[in-house]
């Protein structure tokens, strides 16, 4: 009889990390072993895991968790760039949030997070042609989670939204890789025309809370939007907007600004 080598298990090292920080959470408190180990220690992948809080928090009267949890097993199977996109998010949030200490916080608790992770299989709903679900994705994640990203705007990965409440992301909408918002962070439309009308942000970005971007213009990579501006036009690469309406007032101060997350505007400007 033929020998077989044994597998080797897939090396995932945030899933790994995820795992042992929850089994450690575990023994330092116990009344939420059973939240943890439905949560993530029950399932072999993140993609698993992902799945059932996708699932979990999106069922209703009207779609049961079943139904929701065949769909968003087969987004992830079908595509394995949502699984490695949650991954890079996680990564995000761990190291710009500074109320982020551990790797399994943002699955668990942070609501940004996880709208994200439902607006992807929301997306993979929309571009298989599943439209009307797509939407009932979108209805869910913005009654549950307070944000609304319409399912056919695209985002990158390496995404953190912090506190993420009352985010709009319009349906023409470009998010490039590495970008940081706060939240009530708007990116609309200026009215009822119709075709690409939203805006598209560039990698690295930084979003302070309560900014308003509207219609089809570009802000460029590494640049920086203050809290509370509304920006109506094009923002070049590596610089600071603020004001209503937004104008440019200097350097966006580092070469990173979404990773650094300084949003204080130097008096020298």
């Amino acid at each position: 009889m033929a020998e077989t080598k044994p597998k080797v298990a897939q090396v995932d090292p945030v899933w790994t990390h995820i795992c042992e920080e929850a089994r450690a959470a575990v023994r330092d408190e116990p009344l939420l072993g059973g939240f943890i180990h439905s949560g993530l220690l029950h399932h072999a992948t993140l993609e698993r895991a992902l799945a059932y809080r996708f699932s979990l928090k999106l069922a209703s009267g009207e779609m049961s968790e079943q139904i929701l949890r065949e769909i968003a097993d087969e987004a992830y199977a079908d595509d394995p760039e949502i699984g490695q996109s949650a991954r890079a998010d996680i990564v995000a949030v761990y190291d710009r949030d500074p109320a982020c200490h551990r790797f399994m916080q943002p699955m668990l608790f942070f609501k940004g997070f996880q709208a994200v992770q439902a607006y992807r299989i929301g997306h993979w709903l929309w571009t298989h042609g599943r439209r009307d679900i797509a939407y009932f994705v979108q209805m869910r994640v913005s009654e549950v989670f307070g944000v609304d990203i319409h399912p056919n705007a695209v985002i990158g990965k390496g995404i953190m939204i912090d506190h993420a409440h009352s985010i709009v992301i319009g349906e023409t909408a470009v998010v490039g890789d590495n970008v940081s918002m706060l939240h009530s962070v708007t990116l609309g439309g200026t009215g009822k025309e119709d075709g690409d009308r939203h805006p598209k942000i560039g990698n690295g970005v930084l979003i302070g809370a309560g900014a308003k971007i509207l219609g089809n213009i570009h802000i460029g990579d590494c640049s920086r939007v203050a809290a509370g501006s509304v920006v109506l036009h094009e923002v070049p690469r590596n610089t600071t907007v603020a004001g209503v309406p937004a104008k440019v007032i200097g350097e966006a101060g580092c070469a990173q600004p979404a990773l650094t997350m300084d949003q204080l505007i130097d008096d020298d400007i």
